[in-house]
């Protein structure tokens, strides 16, 4: 068997009449010898997701009742109990709206995704993430939904959404189908088409080159814009050309014969949920990308219980709160799977060992949500977690309290720990270049 994994590293078969690559796990002698760098030095990638979940949580039952270390998590949180050493609360935030008309569901996201409402063109977080850490991977960005429709927040501009892949099955076909390159793999043989591409660029920019010694000012400059998007593509042919640098603990889960059914029932949601985690996870852990946007359920969730008609977003506005416990008590089951599939989606990523760590340990999870009260639209106290140390560059275990801040100012601190060279982010009032620096490492 040593001498089979030897002479090879990968497995190789059919998937829906496709070439399928599967990738061995890396062994230790490509790491260093403590296990958390690559034997070159290089520093293990940092990985962002984003994972999004409408409707927030009861106010006063989700906030930890004391602050710094050692904190417990709200009852609406009890859940996440197992991560809170690797877990960042942060509370008292809101959206300021400068006199804008707010969106019932839509200011929230829009503010943290984006950094404010006064301008819907911004890119979201996530894509600034991306233009980061995200142009030497294979896949810029993934972006799912597990409800079964393509909804999401990742956007380019106000006109550019990117869609949500709601099928894992696709999802798992389009990552480790046909053009799936193993980083582990002993032989690497680029691809014929690809060189060819990349030749025929080459020759077009030694033309270019020769032409602009001709030009004046404006048609240089107007040549220089047309070219870029081909200096784009061509940094693309070239990483394809490249050997992937091998990775820890790249392997490639077993082929996907059924999914859950794409619909609104809550247990459905968890089981498309459960396997998008397991696919994202292994992504990353094998370089194919480094960031990802997850929906659970949208601000308009219309998750609902097997059976029953009314939905999570209906029981936020219809439910009367119970006198005795002080909260909605159907609102608050929802509430408790929501925290429970984010408690899974985390222990995916930490149950992926890389040397002496985990995958979750070079991961920053983000949660966020729309608002700080579904059943009044409110956008004050909006819940906002952290999960990972994003590879030793955020400290973790911590309550931190920012009463009347603006949400941006979580953004910004995320995107700098993740290493974005940004040192102010959002609009109007909501602009900020305050960080939580006693998080950041």
């Amino acid at each position: 068997m040593k001498e089979m994994l030897d002479r090879r590293r990968v497995l190789r078969g059919m998937f829906g009449g496709a070439a399928m690559t599967v990738g061995l796990p890396l062994l230790d002698r490509y790491l260093n010898t403590n296990g958390n760098a690559l034997a070159s030095g290089a520093p293990l990638p940092v990985g962002y997701v984003n994972w999004f979940q409408g409707l927030g949580f009861a106010p006063g039952f989700w906030e930890p009742k004391t602050l710094g270390a050692n904190y417990e998590f709200g009852y609406c949180l009890r859940a996440m109990k197992g991560l809170r050493d690797k877990t960042n609360i942060y509370s008292g935030m809101k959206v300021y709206l400068d006199g804008h008309a707010a969106g019932a569901h839509g200011s929230g996201p829009q503010c943290i995704m984006q950094g404010g409402i006064a301008d819907p063109s911004l890119p979201s977080i996530d894509q600034i993430i991306a233009d980061a850490i995200g142009t030497r991977t294979r896949f810029r960005s993934l972006e799912v939904s597990c409800e079964g429709t393509q909804d999401g927040f990742s956007r380019r501009s106000a006109t550019a959404q990117n869609p949500s892949e709601p099928s894992p099955l696709a999802l798992y076909g389009r990552i480790f189908g046909p053009e799936f390159k193993d980083p582990n793999a002993a032989d690497f043989q680029p691809d014929p088409t690809v060189m060819a591409r990349a030749s025929v660029l080459s020759m077009v920019k030694d033309q270019r080159d020769t032409l602009v010694k001709q030009l004046g000012a404006t048609d240089k400059a107007r040549l220089d814009e047309y070219f870029t998007s081909l200096r784009e593509l061509e940094k693309r042919l070239e990483l394809d050309l490249q050997k992937p640098s091998p990775l820890p603990s790249c392997t490639i889960p077993n082929k996907l014969s059924e999914e859950g059914a794409l619909g609104l029932v809550i247990g459905d949601a968890q089981i498309n949920h459960d396997l998008h985690a397991k696919l994202i996870a292994h992504a990353i852990a094998c370089g194919q990308t480094l960031v990802a946007s997850l929906n659970f359920g949208g601000s308009l969730s219309n998750l609902r219980r097997p059976g029953a008609q009314q939905t999570f977003h209906m029981y936020t506005h219809e439910e009367m709160i119970d006198p005795q416990l002080g909260y909605q008590k159907e609102v608050e089951w929802f509430s408790n799977e929501v925290a429970k599939s984010l408690f899974s989606f985390c222990k995916t990523f930490e149950a992926v060992k890389e040397g002496d760590g985990n995958l979750l340990d070079r991961m920053l999870i983000m949660y966020s949500t729309d608002g700080g009260y579904a059943r009044t639209h409110s956008t004050e106290n909006i819940p906002m977690m952290t999960i990972g140390k994003a590879g030793g560059r955020v400290k973790t275990g911590l309550h931190i309290s920012a009463k009347g801040d603006t949400a941006s100012r979580f953004g910004l601190t995320v995107m700098q720990s993740i290493g974005v060279p940004i040192g102010t982010w959002g609009t109007e009032s909501n602009r900020t270049s305050k960080t939580f620096t006693e998080v950041l490492a």
